[in-house]
């Protein structure tokens, strides 16, 4: 609840070389842009907004960040018409009526204050990151926040700003370590600019070819490095055909591993095929691949990769 702040836990790593060495260390490979951007929200304390097309990695950012500071991960999933009884707390409404009817049943005086006390408090998302008591401060992810309304955007911006909730029945929580906070976002629509403006901004792009394979090379380690190649080949060459959803790095990697599980060695016009499903969600993209030619882009994968 309210009270002194402790002085906030200094920030595990000293350099942007340790943030991008650390996430390595946990398989994800980060380049310059967003290790920086990740070191300055830890050193500064502040929120860090990540956007960018869905399946480029924002939301493991946070993940990983967990697995690496040994915070707790809290993950708030932003939907359309969120509010604050999804967000940040309710009152256990079964609990309380059991509390008295057995109150009644034994007699005794009715204490409604009783009623409203932590016991019976249910700590949604942005209420256990703010109270979290805990030695390591947790990782806050807020995730796509693009898919809330306006109203619940400017109340995110009131928590962000002081790291405080008042639960009028009790009294005000303010974190005495704020959290690492990571906000995503899709761009469905624009996040305003006052949020922008509360957040550390990074804008997380597919990658390029060699970095793709090297993020194949260890979330897809079982995957001949030659067929590794072809499917990061072939995927660079499916977000240029200007699709609807271009396959994120998470859409790679499923089609490795699902080119990988059917024995294949290479990658021809069959093997796209029959997999195409596993990098492109959508009809229309996949109709749009087809009529590009499912055997020239296995060739094209071919040259790309054994030029490379």
């Amino acid at each position: 609840m309210s009270g002194p702040a402790k002085t906030p836990t200094k920030t595990v790593a000293k350099t942007v070389d340790d943030v991008r060495d650390a996430l390595a260390a946990h398989d994800y490979l980060a380049d310059e842009g967003l290790a920086t951007a990740i070191f300055l929200a830890l050193t500064l304390e502040r929120p860090l907004l990540l956007e960018g097309e869905a399946g480029v990695g924002k939301t493991e950012v946070a993940k990983v960040l967990a697995r690496w500071t040994g915070g707790e991960l809290v993950r708030l999933q932003c939907y359309e018409g969120i509010d604050a009884s999804q967000a940040v707390y309710e009152w256990d409404y079964s609990r309380q009526l059991l509390h008295l009817r057995a109150a009644e049943a034994a007699g005794g005086p009715i204490d409604e204050d009783a009623l409203y006390s932590e016991r019976f408090l249910v700590r949604r998302p942005l209420l256990r990151a703010i109270a979290h008591d805990g030695p390591t401060p947790p990782v806050l992810l807020i995730d796509e926040v693009d898919r809330a309304d306006d109203e619940f955007e400017a109340f995110l911006l009131e928590v962000l700003a002081d790291y405080s909730i008042t639960v009028p029945e009790l009294s005000t929580f303010h974190a005495e370590q704020p959290p690492i906070v990571i906000v995503t976002s899709n761009r469905t629509r624009d996040v305003h600019d006052a949020l922008k403006r509360r957040c550390l901004y990074h804008w997380i792009e597919h990658p390029d070819f060699e970095r793709e394979l090297a993020i194949l090379r260890v979330r897809a380690p079982e995957v001949p490095d030659e067929l590794a190649r072809q499917v990061a080949a072939a995927a660079e060459a499916l977000r240029d055909l200007d699709l609807y959803k271009p396959p994120g790095v998470a859409e790679t990697i499923d089609w490795a591993h699902a080119i990988s599980a059917l024995g294949a060695a290479q990658l021809d016009e069959r093997v796209v095929d029959v997999t195409l499903g596993a990098v492109l969600k959508y009809r229309e993209d996949q109709m749009r691949a087809r009529a590009h030619g499912l055997g020239r882009l296995g060739a094209a994968a071919g040259e790309r990769s054994a030029g490379a």
